[in-house]
């Protein structure tokens, strides 16, 4: 027989055989909509969310550099590069400025985990939010350039007065769509942060993320935001939307600032099948070259 003659014999046999799913062809088991789940051993790794130095950052005694320099210096995975400490923010940074970070965190053997902006859909002016939008965008575009994965963005402040949380939603959910699809366009995910502002649940979290119906679109889950009786119970429930996490030094139990408890944290979230990136962050008084150097050896005695 010819080999087009096989070839076609061959192609003959496999449209009688019933479609395979993603998991089928990769060994591993699949879910109705054909996204792989996840299986086996989890892959973690540790960043540092750029917020920890904002004092230094923003007064201008550090720059990012600087930051790069100590995240290798630590022995970091990664670093979450917050667009606000960028030079001109607002204003997207040059290509050239851009490249000069991509290229010394490679050199220095960092990912770059994820960027974010400062954003608030829960602006009632159509104007004022179509600004935001816009600036969203634009960072999407910085993400992709950095080979940042996620952008992290918030819902907005709280709910404006004269307005139900409803009626927010439905315009919030409008404007986070469009940067979605801009996200897509570029292969960056766009990651809502719970942050105790107009999200403030997991049950509001949930919502969200099943009104956008988007595999471009998931959860930083911030472990300090959830600031219920039970936080671990809220964390537990959302974990699996998480596509990047925000690992703090306090939590809130019973409406008390507390340390948390990172081994059942860290149990959390490999129960959930996340794999990638831990991004940590230290707040509040104190010389970050020293909180964040403890915080990370408490979060790695934690991940065993």
């Amino acid at each position: 027989m010819s080999t087009p003659e096989k070839r076609r014999k061959f192609l003959k046999t496999l449209a009688a055989i019933p479609a395979f799913t993603a998991g089928a062809l990769s060994g591993r088991p699949a879910d109705i909509s054909g996204q792989v789940l996840k299986s086996g051993g989890h892959s973690l790794k540790i960043s540092l969310n750029a917020y920890s130095f904002n004092e230094p950052l923003s007064k201008g005694t550090m720059n990012l550099d600087d930051l790069l320099e100590f995240c290798s210096d630590q022995r970091f995975d990664a670093v979450d590069l917050t667009g606000y400490y960028f030079p001109g923010y607002p204003a997207v940074p040059t290509d050239e400025y851009l490249y000069h970070i991509k290229r010394k965190a490679f050199r220095l053997g960092l990912d770059i985990s994820g960027t974010g902006v400062r954003n608030d859909f829960a602006e009632p002016d159509e104007s004022k939010r179509k600004k935001d939008v816009d600036l969203v965008k634009d960072w999407i575009g910085c993400a992709a350039k950095m080979g940042a994965p996620v952008i992290r963005i918030f819902a907005g402040k709280q709910i404006p007065e004269g307005y139900s949380w409803e009626q927010v939603f439905g315009w919030m959910m409008k404007d986070i769509g469009e940067c979605i699809e801009h996200g897509k366009k570029h292969g960056v995910i766009v990651a809502i942060q719970n942050h105790d502002d107009f999200v403030k649940t997991a049950g509001q979290v949930k919502k969200m993320i099943d009104a956008a119906q988007s595999e471009w679109f998931g959860l930083v889950l911030d472990i300090g935001s959830y600031r219920t009786n039970d936080p671990y119970t809220e964390i537990e429930s959302t974990a699996s939307y998480a596509v990047n996490w925000q690992i703090k030094e306090k939590i809130f139990v019973n409406g008390r600032e507390e340390k948390p408890d990172l081994a059942r944290i860290i149990s959390i979230v490999k129960k959930s099948g996340y794999r990638g990136y831990l991004p940590i962050e230290t707040l509040g008084p104190g010389d970050p070259k020293r909180k964040v150097p403890e915080f990370l050896a408490q979060v790695r005695k934690a991940m065993g």
